[in-house]
C-alpha cells in the first residue's frame, strides 16, 4: 500500500514530515535499559506504512488549507500526536500478536515468537505508556483524555471479539462494532485530534473524525479479505488465523448468512479443520467475497463524502488518494 503515489510538491514535504515523526517516536522509545532497547529497536520496523501519523499530518494541513493557512503551521504539535498514535498502534500489534500467537509480522519474527508472551505483553504495555508520557508533553488536557477513551475503546473492541470467538452466528451489525471499537477509533482519533490541535471548527473535526474512521472501517474490512485470499509473502504477516481463532470476519459472516444448510455444514468442517483454501473456494462461490469488496469500498466512498466539508486543496487530495489506496492494497 503506498500511500504516497503522488509525486506533488506536498507529498514530498509530508515524506519529510513522517521523517521527523519517525525521529520524535525513535527518541520517546531510546531506553537506557539494554533489554527494552533491542525490543524498541526490533518493533521499529513494525511502523510499515505510517498510515496513522500520515492521517494526524494530513488532517492538520487540511484545515489549515481550508482556513486560507500555508501548511506546517502547527508542525511540533502534528509530530508529536503522531508519533504517539503511531505507539498506540503499535501496541496493539504487539498484543495482538500474542492474542493470534502469530509468528510473522512485517516479514520478520514476532516479539512473541522471539522473546515470548510475557515479554511480548510488557512490551506492548512499555510502548502504550511511553504514548501517553510522550503526550503529556504537550500540555493538553483534553489530548490526554481524547486518548484515554479512544484507548479504552481499543481494548473494549478486542474483548468484545474476543468474546464473540467461535460464535457461528455472528451478526454484521456485531462486526462492525468490533472493528469500529478496535481499528477505527483510533484513526478516527488521529483525524478529529490533529483537527483540533489547527484549530478547525466543529464542523470540520466531525468531518475528519468520520473520513477518519471511515478509513479504519474500509481498512480492517480490506484486512480480512487478505487473510483470505492474501499472499503471506506480499502481505507480510501470518495469514489464516482468523480461521484458526475462530474469528467471523466479515466474508464469512456474509457467507454463513447466505449458505444453504449443505454449504453450511462445509464450511463449518473447513474453519474446524483450519482449511483456508477450501474456505476460500465455498465463501467464494456464495458471492461473499465480492459483497465484502463492496461494502470495504462503500466506507471509502464515505470517507472521501466527508471531505467535502473542507474543500479542495492539495492535502484534501491526498486525503482522498488514501481512501482509494486503503481498499485497493495488497498488504
Amino acid at each position: 500500500m503506498n500511500l504516497l503515489s503522488g509525486t506533488s510538491e506536498l507529498a514530498a514535504k509530508l515524506t519529510e514530515r513522517l521523517g521527523r515523526v519517525a525521529c520524535v517516536f525513535e527518541g520517546q522509545l531510546r531506553s537506557e535499559v539494554p533489554a527494552v532497547d533491542a525490543l524498541t529497536r526490533h518493533v521499529d520496523r513494525y511502523r510499515g506504512k505510517m498510515l496513522r501519523p500520515t492521517l494526524v499530518v494530513l488532517s492538520g494541513w487540511a484545515v489549515e488549507e481550508a482556513a486560507g493557512q500555508e501548511v506546517a503551521a502547527t508542525g511540533p504539535k502534528l509530530d508529536t500526536l503522531a508519533a504517539v498514535a503511531e505507539m498506540i498502534h503499535m501496541a496493539t500489534l504487539v498484543h495482538d500478536d500474542v492474542l493470534d500467537e502469530a509468528s510473522m509480522r512485517r516479514g520478520g519474527a514476532t516479539v512473541n515468537s522471539l522473546r515470548g508472551n510475557e515479554t511480548a505483553v510488557m512490551l506492548g504495555d512499555f510502548l502504550i505508556a511511553s504514548s501517553f508520557h510522550l503526550c503529556s508533553t504537550l500540555g493538553i488536557p483534553w489530548l490526554n483524555a481524547a486518548l484515554g477513551e479512544t484507548t479504552t475503546q481499543l481494548c473494549s473492541g478486542e474483548i468484545l471479539q474476543l468474546t464473540h470467538r467461535g460464535n457461528m452466528t455472528l451478526s454484521e451489525s456485531t462486526y462492525f462494532e468490533i472493528i469500529r471499537l478496535k481499528t477505527a477509533v483510533l484513526s478516527g482519533a488521529c483525524c478529529g485530534l490533529a483537527a483540533r490541535i489547527a484549530g478547525a471548527p466543529a464542523a470540520q473535526v466531525t468531518a475528519l473524525s468520520r473520513y477518519g474512521e471511515a478509513i479504519g472501517m474500509a481498512f480492517q474490512i480490506q484486512d480480512d479479505l487478505l487473510d483470505l485470499v492474501g499472499d503471506e509473502g506480499i502481505v507480510g504477516k501470518t495469514l489464516g488465523i482468523d480461521v484458526q481463532k475462530g474469528k467471523l470476519t466479515l466474508p464469512i459472516v456474509i457467507h454463513l448468512a447466505r449458505a444453504d444448510e449443505v454449504t453450511r455444514a462445509r464450511t463449518l468442517e473447513a474453519i474446524r479443520t483450519c482449511d483456508r483454501r477450501g474456505l476460500l473456494a465455498l465463501v467464494n462461490a456464495t458471492g461473499s467475497l465480492e459483497a465484502a469488496r463492496s461494502k470495504a469500498t462503500e466506507r471509502a466512498g464515505s470517507a472521501k463524502e466527508h471531505l467535502v466539508e473542507l474543500g479542495r486543496g492539495p492535502a484534501i487530495e491526498l486525503l482522498s488518494q488514501i481512501a482509494d489506496a486503503t481498499v485497493s492494497r495488497t498488504s
